[in-house]
């Protein structure tokens, strides 16, 4: 997955992140992932010991604001996911020439919350975690236990190209504030820049004839050409049909309008019951019904789900802008790779054809209880500096949190195409907080035991909703999950 935060896919904070100027941005990636309950009481002991062997504060200077102690060792753990862990091993370098008695500790896994749940239980976590993947750590559980260090040191530490300017003024809109969960300490730091939504061949579409449908009259319709061509409509993670709220949900606000995303998003009773929802629920579960959805689709994961659609089995997919670097290897050269906001229902949907999901995404974290949690800032200071942005950029195809460093890089087709997705979006641009305020809710049992269980046909959309609503439910009186609301 990409990131994730979706994925991997993998995350954000609780102010309103600016819903209506989180704009004027350029696109790309981030997403999701799947906590177990056993971290959720892991985390609840509250890590134990460790805060003996912190490292001692070294002398801050204008080259060395955070005070990083030159001679302590740095620990590092990357999400081996589809931006792979080049850019990072970068940046290390970097660090290492800044502090040359320093050799960091890098590490990358796909198994995050295994590999890293007992290192918090014991106290000793890394420096630094890029929190993504189908095994991300739970952010909302990480932030109510008190395991994460506040980032607010390094947003007001002078930003790594110019003395004259901070951290925080460097970022793209609404990063921020994404990084909040409630109050003004900042727990997480997304750092590369996400377009959710449905990306498709153009040179496939082309040969349909057809242009993007804006309706979902028109979406069947291309879907039924395509089927009469031997091609599915659509294909997606079966396995992690998390996947599919990177259109579902945009799409539900199109339909209903923000206000429905944030009820959501607040647990608020009977959310789900809302006639958006309904209608989004009805026309996804119409393309299973119609046969538009690639035979065996339940069946895949990202990888194989994505490896279809780049083969020319499937027309359209959801999913996040890391898809254009995780599947590079597959996607043939004149594929002419294109992403659009989802298709609504028909014009009295409440907002415009265009209106998409992007945000922040690839959430790095620094623990509480880290030895050098100077050492983990500064290396994400690194890497929010102009050529850190502009090397990820050219090597992933993805935009970073950086607000810049495209100067002189060739966009590719996916990422150039998610920039015009985000013009055409204008202020209409949603950011739903649920994979991030409550993972497990969204994943396992809204996802899968959900999204999943429809769109495989042994749930009917009212029988899904009814089910969803109960999960949601049940997280909105657990008390042992701490909660979080739109401001």
């Amino acid at each position: 997955m990409g990131s994730t935060s979706a994925q991997n896919p993998e995350n954000n904070g609780s102010a309103r992140v600016g819903r209506r100027d989180l704009i004027k941005r350029s696109a790309a990636l981030g997403l999701i992932s799947v906590p177990t309950m056993s971290f959720l009481s892991a985390c609840a002991s509250g890590g134990g010991g460790g805060n003996g062997d912190k490292a001692k504060e070294g002398k801050k200077t204008a080259k060395n604001p955070l005070g990083v102690n030159d001679t302590a060792q740095m620990e590092f753990v990357l999400f081996d996911g589809g931006f792979g862990k080049e850019y990072a091993e970068d940046a290390v370098k970097i660090y290492e020439k800044n502090f040359p008695e320093v050799t960091v500790k890098f590490s990358a896994t796909q198994k995050i919350q295994s590999t890293l749940q007992p290192r918090f239980n014991q106290g000793t976590p890394p420096d630094l975690i890029d929190n993504s993947g189908a095994e991300q750590m739970d952010m909302g559980v990480l932030v109510g236990k008190d395991q994460l260090a506040d980032l607010t040191p390094l947003l007001d530490a002078p930003s790594y190209d110019d003395p004259n300017k901070k951290v925080r003024d460097t970022l793209r809109p609404g990063i921020v504030e994404m990084g909040q969960f409630d109050g003004e300490k900042v727990w997480i730091m997304y750092y590369a820049y996400t377009v959710y939504g449905v990306w498709y061949s153009q040179k496939a579409l082309d040969s349909l004839d057809e242009q993007y449908p804006e309706t979902w009259d028109q979406m069947l319709a291309v879907c039924e050409k395509a089927k009469k061509k031997g091609m599915a409509g659509w294909t997606y993670a079966g396995k992690y049909p998390y996947y599919l709220p990177f259109s579902l949900y945009p799409m539900i606000g199109k339909v209903g309008g923000v206000e429905v995303l944030d009820a959501i998003d607040n647990l608020e009773p009977n959310a789900w019951k809302h006639p958006a929802v309904k209608a989004s629920f009805e026309a996804y579960y119409e393309l299973y019904k119609k046969g538009y959805v690639l035979k065996g689709t339940p069946g895949l994961d990202h990888i194989q789900s994505q490896t279809a659609w780049a083969q020319g089995k499937a027309l359209f997919i959801p999913n996040g802008s890391w898809v254009e670097n995780e599947s590079a290897n597959v996607i043939p050269d004149d594929f002419d790779l294109a992403v659009s906001a989802p298709t609504g229902i028909d014009s009295s949907d409440k907002m415009p054809f265009g209106t998409i999901w992007a945000s922040g995404g690839e959430p790095f974290i620094v623990p509480a209880k880290a030895k050098n949690t100077a050492g983990g800032m500064e290396q994400l200071r690194i890497m929010l500096s102009e050529a850190s942005s502009k090397n990820f950029t050219s090597k992933v195809k993805s935009l970073t949190a950086y607000n810049g460093g495209t100067d002189g890089i060739t966009l590719t087709p996916g990422l150039k195409s998610g920039v015009a997705a985000l013009e055409k979006a204008g202020q209409n641009v949603v950011n739903p907080r649920l994979q991030d305020w409550y993972v497990q809710l969204q994943k396992e049992k809204i996802g899968v035991s959900g999204l999943g269980e429809m769109m495989a046909g042994r749930l009917t959309p009212a029988e899904a909703i009814k089910k969803i609503q109960g999960f949601a439910d049940e997280a909105a009186k657990d008390s042992s999950i701490k909660h979080y609301k739109h401001q």
